[in-house]
């Protein structure tokens, strides 16, 4: 059983760790030199409803991704406007951290493999080929290459190239897997109608703020500095991550100890955030032109059923933000997760798992499907951690932070272990049992 999964962002690698637990012979392919793309400038896990589904996965057995993250996290169960219980990880240590447990399971990881060709048999992907011309065979093929750039769509739609972790001038643009099958994919939209979304956070050099706001940091793991009032720029509403388009992210600078100082706005004006007191030294690490941009996202989004299959080819599945408009990293690793389990149980010929509603895992996957499928549910974002999603669970009871609650619910629905392979799928989920 050979799986061969594109694009080696955070649901790329839950993806390879759960196919090799399933017994495939599993290659990741990443176009750059580093693993976990976007999550190389992330940081934030467990906040809000974020914690359910870390938990949720956990008790399901497919927690390995989220212990790696949890050993390597700098501030834990921290507080910051509008989040709360919050895990931040360390952006140096664990991309090698998420490498090093990959080999060490055996999952072959290529690195400067970008696709340029899927070579089809009977509406089935035989190879995907990159553009060194080396070419990849598989018996079933997990789409996981996101949604941000390439370089165009951030002239077009953002402020430039504002030379971001993704890299594109050196390793060449973002192509879709599902895309070059042919598949036509969604596109997300902002509140006011126009595409794309832009990436919502920046990070400064530490070592370039004051050192009143370094101990801050070091000590707290969160800094909140208010801005003049002449000095405040509102980039809220072209955020992808709308859970922390907030008024208190307008009216304060807020930093996040992930390493550097995490900067919670798509890009703010080098000139203004100097004359901040304690950013006057303040340079940018990721975006270099910080100053002005970020990158687009959401471009490219593969149509699926809630067992994460691409519609419209026999042996092509999807993860992370391929899978719809979903915005993080703990919604990458459950859906890779969820992905590399049905592609396995796919090529085995056996019954592939819709993760049942009762869950919150369930609810996103199931939720996003129906809203990208509507003009206003194209137009906006879903997390987890806040904004639409997280108001829902909410409302559905969905949000807990009681662990014996999570796992005695996961067991009710015969669920439990599901992702280490020691429970089949069973053949009607008891969605009575669990309340």
């Amino acid at each position: 059983m050979k799986i061969v999964i594109v694009g080696g962002g955070w649901s790329g690698c839950a993806a390879a760790v759960c196919a090799k637990k399933g017994g495939a012979e599993v290659t990741l392919l990443e176009r750059t030199d580093m693993l976990l793309g976007t999550g190389l400038v992330g940081g934030i896990m467990r906040n809000n409803g974020r914690y359910t589904a870390t938990e949720e996965l956990i008790a399901m057995g497919g927690g390995e991704i989220f212990k790696i993250v949890d050993d390597n996290s700098k501030h834990k169960n921290i507080e910051f406007p509008g989040h709360s219980h919050a895990n931040l990880y360390d952006i140096g240590k664990t991309p090698a951290a998420v490498l090093s447990y990959l080999k060490e399971i055996g999952v072959n990881v290529v690195f400067e493999a970008r696709m340029t060709k899927a070579n089809m048999e009977d509406n089935s992907i035989v190879s995907v080929e990159d553009a060194k011309g080396n070419v990849y065979e598989a018996d079933v093929f997990i789409d996981t290459t996101g949604t941000a750039g390439p370089m165009n769509n951030c002239t077009k739609y953002g402020n430039g190239c504002a030379m971001c972790i993704l890299r594109c001038p050196s390793f060449g643009g973002r192509v879709s897997l599902t895309g070059l099958t042919g598949i036509k994919e969604y596109v997300g939209k902002k509140a006011n109608g126009s595409v794309g979304a832009m990436s919502g956070s920046c990070k400064l050099y530490k070592e370039s703020l004051s050192s009143e706001i370094v101990e801050e940091l070091n000590t707290k793991g969160v800094a909140v500095i208010p801005i003049p009032e002449e000095l405040i720029e509102d980039h809220l509403d072209i955020k992808a991550c709308q859970q922390y388009a907030l008024k208190e992210f307008k009216k304060n600078v807020i930093l996040l100890d992930t390493g550097h100082a995490k900067l919670m706005t798509p890009y703010y004006e080098l000139a203004k955030l100097r004359m901040i007191p304690g950013f006057e030294n303040a340079r940018y690490e990721d975006p270099y032109a910080g100053g002005k941009g970020n990158s687009m996202r959401y471009f490219a989004m593969a149509p699926r059923d809630n067992k994460l299959k691409v519609e419209g080819v026999n042996n092509l599945f999807c993860a992370g933000e391929k899978a719809g408009l979903l915005v993080g990293h703990t919604e990458a690793i459950v859906t890779g997760t969820l992905a590399a389990y049905n592609s396995v149980k796919f090529y085995k010929g056996e019954e592939q798992l819709e993760i049942p509603r009762q869950l919150a895992i369930g609810e996103a996957i199931a939720y996003v499907k129906e809203q990208m499928e509507t003009e206003e549910g194209l137009s906006k974002k879903y997390t987890f951690s806040g904004s639409v999603l997280f108001d829902r669970m909410k409302e559905l009871g969905l949000y807990t932070i009681n662990n014996s609650d999570i796992k005695n619910k996961v067991e009710e629905l015969q669920l439990k272990d599901i992702f280490s392979y020691k429970t089949e799928v069973p053949s009607e989920l008891n969605l009575q049992g669990a309340k």
